[in-house]
């Protein structure tokens, strides 16, 4: 009888454990719903600012490359200072002019133009100050090339990702990440900015609809995103563990046990 005893509970342990990790891995809809309200809840305090600026916040890091236009009435200058890497007009590509670690380009004529704490709009200031002996007329567009972002942890897609502009917003970048997996704490994003100072570490909610027009609603190149995995997750549970894999294990448990008695 002792026998019979010890292995029904030899049974019974793993359907306990199965039971267990599922009902541990369903997850409440408040951890996966984007744009919800938490002005009802006990206690809530809106941890976002106002957003003052949307445009002109990047500051230029080094390893920044730039593409600098300049355009002149003078059809010899012009040329010389938008110069490309062919001849063929449909395969050219601009120079590009690194930032190296003093902040500073190299430009033609000019030589060392320091940038340090320039936005994009200052740096253009600068360069058309710099050129000022040599050009009266200059008119000067900045571009960063190839702005990216990098994801990491319960993204779809991880890695650098191209950003198309200067900014994007949040959920511009969490949708050019593939979205939160599954198993991914949207309520615990983290944001790694480098800075002139260091680097500066953010913790955003995706879930709070407050996070939208706020001083944390844009991100900018060189930002790491970084989403970390629910427990369950951790205990090694993924998108593919589902409620017929548990019905299944349960039916062979009734299954032995009928056969055991």
């Amino acid at each position: 009888m002792s026998s019979f005893k010890n292995n029904k509970i030899k049974i019974l342990s793993p359907v306990l454990i199965l039971f267990t990790l599922y009902f541990n891995s369903c997850i409440p809809h408040r951890e996966i719903i984007y744009f919800q309200d938490h002005e009802d809840k006990k206690g809530y305090e809106n941890p976002f600012g106002e957003l003052e600026t949307v445009t002109e916040r990047y500051i230029l890091q080094p390893n920044d490359a730039l593409i600098i236009r300049v355009r002149t009435s003078n059809p010899q200058l012009y040329e010389f200072f938008n110069m490309t890497s062919s001849q063929n007009v449909a395969q050219a590509t601009q120079w590009t002019y690194p930032i190296d670690d003093n902040y500073e380009i190299d430009f033609p004529f000019v030589g060392k133009i320091n940038l340090k704490g320039c936005t994009r709009q200052e740096a253009k200031d600068k360069i058309i100050e710099a050129l000022l002996p040599f050009l009266s007329d200059a008119q000067v567009t900045v571009r960063i090339a190839n702005p990216s972002f990098v994801a990491l942890g319960e993204f779809a897609s991880r890695g650098r990702i191209a950003m198309g502009r200067d900014q994007v917003n949040i959920f511009e970048a969490v949708a050019l990440a593939g979205d939160v997996r599954p198993f991914g704490k949207k309520r615990e994003l983290t944001i790694i900015r480098p800075t002139m100072d260091g680097s500066e570490t953010i913790v955003l909610d995706l879930t709070d609809r407050n996070l939208i027009d706020s001083d944390h609603f844009y991100i900018y190149p060189n930002d790491i995103l970084y989403i970390r995995p629910m427990r369950a997750r951790q205990w090694g549970i993924g998108e593919s563990f589902s409620f017929g894999i548990l019905t299944s294990v349960i039916a062979f448990y009734f299954t032995l046990n009928a056969i055991l008695n």
